[in-house]
């Protein structure tokens, strides 16, 4: 599933469309996690985009008509950007025309994700936004803040960081990789983390997805780029699917955590 720096590498991606006029929209699929709205051609049309955004995994699109459009890629989906010759593949389910050659494709194989049309000044009333935490990357975002709300959690931290009502925009790849780079073990309940190891999580939270988005964000399976550019993030996992590796005089171990795999080394994350 793409996270947050595969959404915010897209978001940068399309900012060739910025500005531009929106001629025709075609949908092929009208159904995906939920139905597209039946409006969303009729308010798309002749509006141009007016500004491009992220807010946490959502791709937000605002428009100069005072909608926003919002895509979120679920499990598979990507958005591409292609030029003049547009051929329809398997899976392309949303097209967008614009005035220059440009052409804007939503593809999903799994269909897990979704596309909105939202009057702008109603975007955080919306339920999926609604009950988002605080961003990963947000300044906000502070050991304090976190410690209220975890000092009395039974939960372990893994599962803490993937909770997007607690802080938004890390999946289950980054987890891994923060916990690694923090030096705390997933196993570790939200109530025995204390203030300084806290700070730790945070600093290593900015550090990892910073350092991601550097790099294009993570190709595991599905994710390019609008351009068909891998990501290339996946080249410095220190644990995340390398079960097995040895780092240091230890190795890396997998275990399933609600479900999900999770990745770490026992002795170097041993403050459980």
């Amino acid at each position: 599933m793409p996270e947050l720096p595969e959404v915010e590498t897209t978001v940068k991606g399309l900012s060739v469309i910025l500005y531009q006029k929106i001629s025709n929209v075609k949908i092929h699929t009208s159904k995906l996690r939920f139905k597209i709205p039946n409006n969303i051609i009729n308010i798309l049309r002749n509006s141009k985009i007016s500004n491009l955004r992220r807010i946490a995994k959502f791709i937000i699109i605002d428009l100069d008509t005072d909608y926003s459009l919002v895509i979120h890629l679920g499990m598979s989906g990507r958005l591409k950007t292609v030029e003049k010759s547009y051929e329809r593949i398997k899976h392309d389910h949303f097209v967008m025309y614009f005035s220059s050659p440009i052409i804007l494709v939503y593809n999903d194989p799994r269909k897990f994700g979704f596309i909105d049309i939202v009057q702008t000044k109603d975007l955080q009333k919306k339920k999926y936004i609604l009950s988002l935490g605080i961003d990963a990357l947000s300044p906000d975002l502070t050991a304090q803040l976190i410690y209220q709300k975890i000092s009395k959690s039974e939960v372990p931290i893994k599962q803490i960081l993937l909770n997007q009502k607690l802080i938004a925009g890390i999946g289950n790849i980054y987890a891994s990789e923060i916990l690694f780079d923090s030096k705390i073990s997933p196993l570790t309940l939200g109530k025995d983390l204390e203030i300084s190891l806290i700070m730790k999580l945070i600093k290593s939270t900015r550090k990892i997805l910073k350092k991601a988005i550097k790099h294009g964000g993570s190709s595991i399976r599905d994710y390019r780029s609008t351009n068909g550019t891998l990501g290339n993030f996946q080249s410095n996992f220190k644990v995340y699917n390398k079960e097995g590796k040895k780092i240091g005089n230890d190795k890396v171990k997998k275990i399933i955590q609600y479900g999900r795999s999770t990745f770490y080394c026992p002795k170097l994350q041993n403050n459980k």
